[in-house]
């Protein structure tokens, strides 16, 4: 059993341990890229609400209504209600990084309006992936202490969904970025190259999130195979 608990505290330093990292550092640098345009006023006088309805006026979608909400890097998009809910500083904010976070929502509902194929794939997965979230793991445990690898294996099946969402939203978030800076620029949202650079900048942090969080998620699940599959192996 101590063999056990050291293996798996090395495991988790090796691996886990520099994705949290990562993963952190990206956390920060959404924050401080954040902090910086959104104290630089866009020369267009667009809001993100009104940036957000631009957007969706460009795609022809008029179902979708623009919201405040609370907290602060709160934004996104619900398909559940056809509802962008902004943040307060993005809703009423007239900065850089209001206009691109706000058309980066947009962008989603443009995603849904329009039947992407991978937000399907990714919005198809969600139930398994909640179950995969609470089961994998436990039934791998069980697997592990009875000797039966095909639970085992089952087990890291459904936690491995967990990966396989965070690998689904990637071209996602990249995609509704790509659309917000289409859109920006055809449109005027944002004048100037360094405006359009500043809202790409706060994106690219943004997206950097979502990299991590799957380094994250791997980690972890090359973590689990190598401690339960490779020490049960071993043991053989």
């Amino acid at each position: 059993m101590f063999g056990y608990y050291l293996e798996s505290t090395w495991l988790y330093i090796v691996l886990v341990v520099p994705a949290f990292i990562l993963s952190l550092w990206a956390q920060f640098r959404v924050k401080s890229v954040y902090g910086r345009m959104s104290n630089v006023r866009n020369t267009s006088g667009h809001t993100g609400a009104s940036a957000a309805a631009a957007v969706l006026r460009h795609y022809g979608i008029n179902n979708v209504a623009i919201e405040v909400t609370g907290g602060k890097l709160s934004d996104h998009f619900d398909p559940r209600s056809n509802v962008i809910r902004l943040s307060r500083d993005v809703y009423y904010g007239n900065s850089i990084a209001a206009v691109g976070i706000a058309c980066h929502e947009a962008g989603h509902a443009a995603q849904h309006a329009q039947g992407y194929v991978p937000i399907k794939i990714r919005n198809a997965i969600i139930p398994v992936c909640n179950i995969g979230s609470y089961l994998g793991i436990p039934l791998a445990f069980v697997g592990y202490f009875l000797g039966f690898e095909p639970l085992i294996l089952f087990g890291l099946g459904l936690y491995s969904l967990i990966t396989v969402f965070q690998l689904a939203t990637l071209p996602v978030e990249f995609n509704a970025s790509a659309r917000a800076v289409k859109v920006i620029d055809e449109n005027g949202l944002l004048r100037g190259e360094n405006e359009i650079k500043g809202a790409k900048k706060v994106l690219k942090a943004a997206a950097m999130t979502y990299v991590a969080a799957l380094a994250v998620s791997f980690a972890n699940l090359l973590r689990f195979a190598v401690l339960f599959l490779g020490r049960g192996r071993r043991n053989n």
